[in-house]
């Protein structure tokens, strides 16, 4: 088959903007060189995702980012963490204004609905080469901590927000997320209620099993999980059970499949594993989607949400992926394991695609 739009369901591009202070209009091997010699965090000229490596790889529509948590003590948990919602929330309009400014420039285009959506996927599928197409993104918000009151959900609503994951790790204001336990709480309901009434897209990615359930017990609107991979290969509480992903087909949810390398094979420890060593591969993604869609009876359930540049970089993320570009490997691994084209572009587009025209 030709070379399949991909859509990648879960990327944190404003963070890598701001925070590791990387122009994303760069390429990959430009960022690694300038960080060369850089300690200051782990994977420090290990890049993989910049906008002209989305454009090669033929991945014209991505999820992405804003992301702040408040923390009083972020020891040992990933990522930053702020003293208060307020701060948090600042942070959060730091990363808008990235994402506005690429606007500006032509290399991303927000989009917030059916006919946006549909507008920017007639323009990927022009036949015209993708260097000078904007790469289009839905903004969804990882970790709800920085919402400062429930009145800053329509405001992030008004300004292009479609998406929230409530809980990110640890203890989160609204909901308990990776590594920790717990329902949510009444802030946590209030937030899923508001949610609801604006038609926002729920991302159960991070909850911990109790707040899960308790989520999808309440929550009436579309429900998907950006990067979340199966419990059944690395039994952590991270990744889903086979009941939570058959409960989530239910609810005709779709799940993006992560490539951090800890998620992706057991026992994995970061800085001191090697995925060579630790035989993680592409083939591993494409287990994680085959187990999905071997609970489902279909393959209309499984994508992809690589979460590349999340925090980690080729030093923690399969051998054969060198930039983003390469996801563009998926399909021929999954024709080798007797996928049919139609299914393939389902993975690889179809599945985000009917999601978003229904929730959008």
């Amino acid at each position: 088959m030709s070379k399949p739009l991909i859509i990648d369901a879960h990327l944190d591009l404003s963070m890598n903007a701001l925070e590791w202070n990387r122009d994303l209009r760069w390429s990959v091997d430009e960022i690694n060189e300038s960080e060369a010699g850089m300690t200051d965090k782990p994977d420090r000229g290990n890049a993989t995702t910049t906008l002209p490596e989305l454009r090669k790889g033929n991945i014209g529509l991505v999820v992405a980012t804003q992301i702040g948590r408040v923390v009083r003590d972020n020891k040992g948990l990933p990522g930053a963490g702020w003293h208060s919602p307020e701060q948090a929330w600042a942070q959060t309009q730091g990363q808008l204004a990235w994402y506005r400014e690429m606007e500006r420039l032509g290399e991303m285009v927000m989009i917030k609905n059916r006919a946006e959506l549909d507008t920017h996927l007639a323009l990927w599928a022009n036949g015209e080469p993708n260097d000078k197409k904007p790469v289009g993104y839905i903004l969804s918000l990882e970790g709800a901590d920085s919402i400062v009151t429930l009145d800053h959900v329509e405001i992030a609503y008004n300004y292009g927000l479609r998406a929230i994951g409530p809980a990110h790790y640890g203890p989160g204001r609204y909901a308990n997320g990776t590594d920790s336990s717990g329902r949510l709480n009444d802030m946590g309901v209030a937030l899923l209620k508001e949610m609801d009434r604006l038609g926002m897209i729920l991302d159960a990615t991070h909850l911990n099993d109790d707040a899960f359930w308790h989520a999808l017990e309440i929550y009436k609107g579309s429900i998907w999980a950006s990067h979340n991979n199966c419990r059944k290969f690395v039994n952590h509480n991270r990744q889903f059970s086979d009941e939570m992903i058959k409960a989530l087909i239910e609810r005709d949810a779709v799940i993006g499949i992560a490539l951090d390398a800890w998620m992706m094979v057991p026992n994995w420890v970061r800085g001191v594993s090697n995925a060579k060593d630790m035989n993680c591969n592409l083939e591993i993604m494409v287990n994680n989607i085959d187990n999905i869609c071997q609970i489902a009876g279909n393959t209309d359930h499984a994508a992809i949400g690589s979460d590349l540049d999340g925090a980690f970089g080729t030093e923690q993320c399969p051998y054969d992926l060198k930039t983003i570009a390469d996801l563009q490997k998926v399909p021929s691994l999954l024709k080798n394991r007797g996928y049919s084209d139609e299914d393939i572009e389902k993975i690889a587009n179809g599945n985000w695609i009917r999601f978003m025209r229904k929730a959008l």
